[in-house]
C-alpha cells in the first residue's frame, strides 16, 4: 500500500503529480465510454449486436477511443508546452499560450488521426460532420485547463494563505518574546551607562566599546518593534558588530563592505545580516590562525536585492551541517523561505573560504 502511495504521489516533469494525470485520463476514458454508448444505441446497433454490444472494443476503439485518446495526449503537450515551459511566466502569460495552442494541436492531432483512419480503411466523419471533430476536442479542453487553471490558482491561494498565517504567529511570538524582553535592554543600558562613566576617561577605548555595545542592544529593541528597516541602519548595526570584533580579533580581521548609496534606503527584515556575518567571523575567521577577511556585497540582479557575505576563512566543507550548530542561520533560512520563497545559498569562496548567498 505504501508503495502504490508513492507511485500516485510520483511528481511529473517536477509539477504535476501521477495521480492528477491519471484523473484526467480517467475522465477521459469515462466520457469516450460514454460517447460510444450513445453512438452505438442512436445508431440503432442494439438491435443486431444485442444489449452487450456497446462493449465490443474495436467498435469502441474505432468509433470513440482513438479519438479520445488523442484528445488526452494533446493536453498533455499543450500542458508541457504552454504551462510547464512556460513555468517561470506569468499564469496569464500561460493561459495566452494555451489559448493559441489548443486550435492548432486539435488541427495537427485531427489530421493525423484521418490520414491514420483513411490508411486502416475505416470510417470517418465527412463533410460538415467534421465540424464534430473540432467542437468536442475545444469544449474538452477548454474545460480541463479552465478548471487547471481554477485549481492551480486555488492552491496557490491557499498556500499563500497558510504562509501568511506563519508570519502572523511568527511575528506574534516575536513581539510577545520583544515585550517580555523589553525590561531587560532597558536595565542594560543603564547598567551601559553606569559602567561608562565610572571607566577612568583615560581609557577611553574601553568607554567606546561599552558605548557600541550599548547601540547594538539598543537597535534590537527597535528592530524588534518593526517589520522592515533601511538597509542603511542594517548595515551600520553590522559595522557596530564588526567593530566589537575587530577589537577582539585586531588585525586577523579585516572589513569591506561593498553596497551602492542609492541602495542604502532599501526596506529589508531587520537582523537579517547580523547572524550571517557572526557566522563568518564565528566559522571562518575565529578558527584560523592569520585571520582573514570578511566581505560584504549588496547589488541589484534582474529586479532582485542580491546579498553576498563571504570570508577568507579556513572554508567549511559540511556546509548542510552549519544549520544545525546555531540558531542564527537556520531561523535566517526561515525567514527567507516564509518572506520571500527564496533560499539561502552557500557556496566555496574563492581563493578560500566561505561565501553566504540569498536575494530578495
Amino acid at each position: 500500500m505504501a508503495s502504490k502511495h508513492n507511485i500516485l504521489n510520483k511528481t511529473l516533469f517536477g509539477k504535476i503529480q501521477f495521480k492528477e494525470v491519471l484523473a484526467v485520463f480517467l475522465i477521459y476514458s469515462i466520457f469516450s465510454w460514454l460517447y460510444r454508448f450513445v453512438l452505438w444505441y442512436n445508431g440503432g446497433w442494439y438491435e443486431k449486436e444485442g444489449i452487450w454490444g456497446w462493449m465490443n472494443l474495436e467498435g469502441y476503439w474505432f468509433a470513440s477511443g482513438m479519438s479520445y485518446t488523442c484528445y488526452f495526449f494533446a493536453s498533455i503537450i499543450i500542458w508541457v508546452l504552454g504551462v510547464q515551459l512556460l513555468r517561470k511566466k506569468h499564469m496569464i502569460v500561460q493561459v495566452i499560450a494555451v489559448l493559441i495552442l489548443i486550435p492548432i494541436i486539435i488541427y495537427i492531432t485531427r489530421e493525423l488521426r484521418y490520414v491514420l483512419i483513411d490508411y486502416m480503411g475505416r470510417p470517418r466523419l465527412q463533410g460538415t460532420g467534421e465540424i464534430w471533430d473540432w467542437y468536442i476536442p475545444l469544449l474538452f479542453l477548454m474545460i480541463q485547463f479552465g478548471f487547471f487553471f481554477a485549481y492551480r490558482y486555488f492552491k496557490e491561494n491557499q498556500k499563500k494563505m497558510e504562509i501568511e498565517g506563519e508570519l502572523r504567529q511568527a511575528a506574534l511570538k516575536s513581539e510577545l518574546a520583544a515585550i517580555k524582553a523589553q525590561l531587560n535592554p532597558h536595565f542594560l543600558y543603564n547598567v551601559f551607562n553606569t559602567i561608562n562613566a565610572s571607566v577612568p576617561s583615560k581609557m577611553e577605548e574601553t568607554r567606546h566599546l561599552i558605548a557600541t555595545l550599548s547601540d547594538l542592544f539598543r537597535y534590537q529593541l527597535k528592530a524588534s518593534k518593526k517589520e522592515l528597516v533601511p538597509l542603511g541602519e542594517e548595515l551600520e548595526f553590522v559595522n557596530k558588530y564588526l567593530e566589537l570584533e575587530k577589537a577582539r580579533f585586531e588585525d586577523r580581521l579585516q572589513i569591506e563592505i561593498n553596497v551602492p548609496e542609492e541602495l542604502l534606503y532599501e526596506q529589508i527584515p531587520p537582523m537579517l545580516l547580523q547572524p550571517l556575518v557572526e557566522n563568518s567571523v564565528k566559522h571562518g575567521i575565529s578558527e584560523s590562525l592569520k585571520g582573514g577577511k570578511i566581505s560584504i556585497s549588496v547589488f541589484r540582479d534582474k529586479g532582485k536585492l542580491k546579498f553576498e557575505i563571504a570570508d577568507t576563512g579556513k572554508g567549511v566543507k559540511d556546509k548542510n551541517g552549519l544549520f544545525g550548530k546555531g540558531v542564527g542561520l537556520s531561523n535566517t533560512r526561515m525567514r527567507l523561505q516564509k518572506m520571500y520563497q527564496t533560499q539561502l545559498e552557500l557556496m566555496d569562496n574563492e581563493p578560500q573560504g566561505l561565501k553566504i548567498c540569498f536575494a530578495i
